[in-house]
């Protein structure tokens, strides 16, 4: 048996770090604005012979791989070469032996979500693998709970809503647990006022939202403050988007860069600095750095007849301009 699973990764538009508990429980209507874009983290499980209980963990795009002779020597291995892949194995607990592959198409650090996509790819497969019947809920959990036990910091769980579901959504955070909410919006329009560019992998990735959750848990008031800000904006786009007022959408992404850099100066670069100020000399109405920042991906809303002039100001920066669609489905999971 041979079963294949594949998820996109995402942009946020606005609201991330609010998504880490209990951070939105402090900012009363905290929600993240996010889409899913066609960049994607693959999974492939290959069964072993029966009989056989070998288990092989293999990453193509970071160029490593790992073999254990059961689950039970896995279990008890306690460091990793690959352990987000392990962790999850672990979770599911499979009784045949097989081999798992996985693969990205997210350029490294790129703050897209590249490592959630492959979390819910592989939970996907490895669901379908062992019979176990999870729901893409489960699925979400499941993954953010494995990429805490990896980065042993605390993690949310907006980057995994759109490898789950795919399209453009609100995912609200009310005391109790986070809900998604499908945006009200033109997805083709949507599409055709986005550029993704990567301006090179951060230095220390991921840090940066674990600094301004400390801030924030120890009473930082500019912070706090700053995050309540983002809380509102975010809300505000929301409101925006669904209404097609892309200039009052690309005001307030702009506002929402500001507080973000706020919070932590070192969320932005030079290059990401210069990125989006001349691609708003050439038309771009905002732009924003996804996920933790400290370089990445950037992520700008345009006027759709800019497109051209904003890609030529992204080259000219020195970053990269990568073709992305908005995602439609979500995961996908087929079986041969």
């Amino acid at each position: 048996m041979i079963i294949e699973s594949k998820a996109p990764t995402r942009v946020d538009l606005a609201g991330s770090t609010l998504d880490i508990w209990p951070l939105y429980l402090f900012h009363p209507g905290a929600l993240t604005i996010n889409a899913a874009i066609s960049l994607y983290a693959s999974c492939v499980i290959e069964a072993n012979s029966p009989g056989s209980k070998k288990i092989k963990l293999v990453s193509r795009d970071t160029k490593r791989e790992e073999s254990f002779a059961s689950l039970n020597a896995l279990a008890k291995a306690g460091r990793y070469r690959l352990p987000l892949l392990a962790e999850i194995v672990k979770f599911f607990q499979p009784s045949g032996g097989f081999t798992l592959t996985t693969d990205s198409e997210a350029p490294a650090g790129a703050g897209i979500g590249g490592s959630s996509a492959m979390a819910v790819a592989i939970c996907a497969a490895l669901d379908r693998f062992t019979g176990t019947g999870k729901s893409k809920e489960d699925w979400i959990h499941i993954s953010r709970d494995a990429e805490a036990v990896v980065i042993c910091v605390p993690t949310g769980t907006q980057d995994h809503y759109p490898p789950a579901f795919g399209g453009a959504a609100a995912i609200e955070l009310p005391a109790g647990g986070e809900h998604r909410v499908e945006l009200r919006v033109n997805l083709d329009e949507l599409e055709r006022r986005i550029v993704v560019c990567y301006t090179g992998k951060p230095r220390q990735h991921g840090i940066n939202n674990w600094e301004v959750f400390k801030a924030q848990i120890n009473g930082n008031r500019a912070v706090q403050n700053s995050l309540e800000r983002i809380s509102t904006v975010a809300q505000l786009l929301r409101v925006a988007l669904e209404a097609a007022d892309w200039q009052e959408a690309g005001k307030l992404m702009r506002e929402e860069w500001v507080y973000r850099k706020r919070n932590l100066p070192t969320i932005s670069t030079k290059m990401v600095d210069r990125v989006i100020e001349d691609s708003r000399k050439r038309g771009a109405l905002a732009g924003k750095v996804c996920g933790a920042g400290g370089g990445g991906c950037v992520v700008l809303l345009i006027e759709p007849d800019a497109r051209h002039k904003v890609e030529a100001a992204i080259h000219d920066a020195g970053a990269q301009v990568l073709p992305v669609k908005i995602d439609r489905q979500g995961v996908q999971v087929v079986s041969r």
